[in-house]
């Protein structure tokens, strides 16, 4: 039997060696271990699908393997798809499952006890419930926290550059065709590149 660890972390800038520091003392070798920095929404991870298969490659985990994670979430934040993997896993590939902050996650010790299964299936129901529920929290808090926030004036993405004193005269002499684009740069004593920069922004801010 092979025993591989399966590591997570959101974006590439964060850090994955508190998990696999974690996970060290359980894996058969180091090459058993799976790595991610990938978000949990879906399965569309390269270390995750090599360890337990896709629609089109076979897994890494062989009948009676088992994978360990740190925490339940590094499977994924949502309730639907920490079911489905469970299930893949212990069913369709036949293999355990040991999650080491939550000992009553670990189907090693089930040995065919029905009680054991019945409770593991419960806690599993309910952390699987609480993560989805913990991550539409923070997107709730993040979509309230950008409203909140531009109300008050608070603007996102780059930042506005500044308009040279006489531009909007400038500018409405150059449509009328007036002046010409480069004299208008010359008056207003703008680069090229700073000119255009300021008609695209003042385009935009038209929209």
């Amino acid at each position: 039997m092979a025993v591989f660890g399966y590591a997570r972390v959101s974006s590439n800038t964060q850090n994955l060696s508190r998990q696999i520091e974690a996970l060290k003392p359980y894996i058969t070798d180091e090459r058993y271990l799976y790595c991610d920095k990938a978000s949990g929404k879906d399965f569309n991870r390269k270390a995750w699908g090599a360890l337990v298969g896709t629609e089109t490659t076979l897994a890494a985990m062989r009948p009676g393997d088992c994978v360990v994670v740190v925490d339940l979430d590094r499977i994924s934040r949502s309730y639907n798809l920490i079911q489905q993997a469970w299930k893949h896993i212990t069913q369709t590939l036949g293999c355990d499952i040991k999650v080491i902050n939550m000992p009553l996650l670990d189907t090693t010790n089930n040995n065919g006890n029905l009680d054991k299964r019945f409770v593991a299936d419960l806690v599993l129901q309910i952390l699987s419930y609480v993560s989805e529920r913990e991550r539409l929290n923070i997107k709730s808090r993040q979509k309230q926290g950008i409203k909140l926030a531009l109300e008050r004036g608070v603007h996102f993405g780059k930042k506005a550059i500044p308009k040279p004193e006489g531009w909007d005269d400038a500018i409405t002499q150059v449509k009328s065709g007036t002046l010409t684009a480069t004299a208008a740069m010359r008056q207003l004593g703008l680069k090229r590149t700073t000119y255009y920069k300021l008609l695209r922004q003042d385009r935009q801010n038209a929209a």
